[in-house]
């Protein structure tokens, strides 16, 4: 009995080493694709760069889990459309016009937007605590982008980042949709599969709309500046690719393995805070009082919206039989 709770100390130590490490990895993807981007390559060609050089890392992983391509075509085609390729591509695009704190800290609204995605689409009830998490998070935003002044920040930019959020809350929803397969008693996907799969989904995607033969080659071959520090760019393109994408998405499967979707998930919102704290030492983006005031609002309600198990459904006569009585983990990734 001891032993047992000494490993589970053990693996929840763990799994709570692996998800900061995945935060720390997903933050600094901003920071290392700036530069690429103000030395001349496409925010679309950094996009392509990095999905297509995770997939081709992933490629083994893929090939070893190619049976999930008729068994779950769906989920493969929802999760490299818009955890990958959404998510990725609108983020770049929005930190070429904005500030990486900014947009990341906008694409945390969406354990948020999840909340109105059950409440709304799914119709299922959501806790108060729940509920004032996302106001909390939307203003938290309106000191973000400082509305006051009139939307100092390319509009463009912002709605780009919002993109970002609504892509994030379609890569929640899917995996969510593996623990509802759980729940059923259907086998649920390999989440490896799924990455590798995704990865190489979205590569193709943005091989059709980012036409990477049209890209200026030479950029990598030359450095890029970061706050008047000269870094070669194929230093950077190998941060992108090895640790923003595969370690990141990788340290963070195992980490919801480890710990739950919940616990996770609210450690993921450290990214937000390791993106803004890194765009301010490595590229000279300094956040005023108000928008780090903002900031921090955005994750105390990104915290709360998705830490907060769902509200009580009255149970049904056969949901009371102990027999179908089931555990939900009341979110989701």
């Amino acid at each position: 009995m001891g032993s047992s709770g000494k490993q589970a100390t053990r693996g929840r130590g763990m799994g709570l080493g692996l998800a900061l490490l995945s935060a720390l990895a997903f933050g600094g993807s901003g920071v290392a694709a700036k530069p690429l981007i103000e030395a001349g390559l496409d925010p679309l060609h950094v996009v392509w760069l990095r999905v297509a050089g995770g997939a081709l890392v992933m490629l083994p992983v893929a090939w070893r889990h190619r049976a999930l391509v008729l068994r779950r075509p769906a989920l493969l085609a929802g999760f490299g459309l818009l955890a990958v390729a959404g998510v990725q591509a609108c983020y770049f695009a929005a930190i070429s016009r904005i500030p990486v704190g900014v947009a990341l800290l906008i694409e945390y609204l969406a354990p948020a937007l999840v909340l109105g995605w059950v409440r709304f689409v799914q119709r299922k009830p959501v806790t108060r605590a729940a509920a004032l998490g996302v106001v909390i998070a939307v203003a938290g935003l309106v000191c973000v982008v400082e509305v006051w002044s009139g939307l100092g920040f390319d509009a463009l930019g912002l709605l780009l980042a919002l993109g970002a959020a609504c892509c994030q809350v379609g890569y929640f929803v899917l995996s969510d949709h593996g623990g509802d397969a759980a729940e059923s008693g259907a086998e649920v996907p390999d989440p490896f599969g799924v990455i590798a799969y995704g990865l190489l989904i979205g590569a193709v995607l943005l091989t059709v709309v980012a036409r990477p033969w049209g890209m200026d080659w030479s950029v990598l071959a030359g450095s890029a500046s970061m706050d008047g520090t000269s870094v070669p760019a194929w230093l950077l393109l190998c941060w992108i690719v090895l640790l923003a994408t595969v370690v990141a998405y990788v340290t963070g499967v195992v980490s919801v393995r480890l710990l739950s979707p919940q616990v996770a998930g609210v450690v993921a919102c450290l990214e937000a805070v390791v993106a803004t704290v890194l765009a301010w030492v490595m590229l000279g983006e300094h956040l005023s009082g108000p928008q780090l005031f903002g900031g921090a609002m955005v994750l105390v309600g990104a915290f709360i919206a998705q830490s907060s198990k769902p509200a009580a459904t009255p149970p049904t006569p056969s949901d009371a039989a102990p027999e179908n009585v089931l555990s939900r983990s009341g979110g989701a990734l």
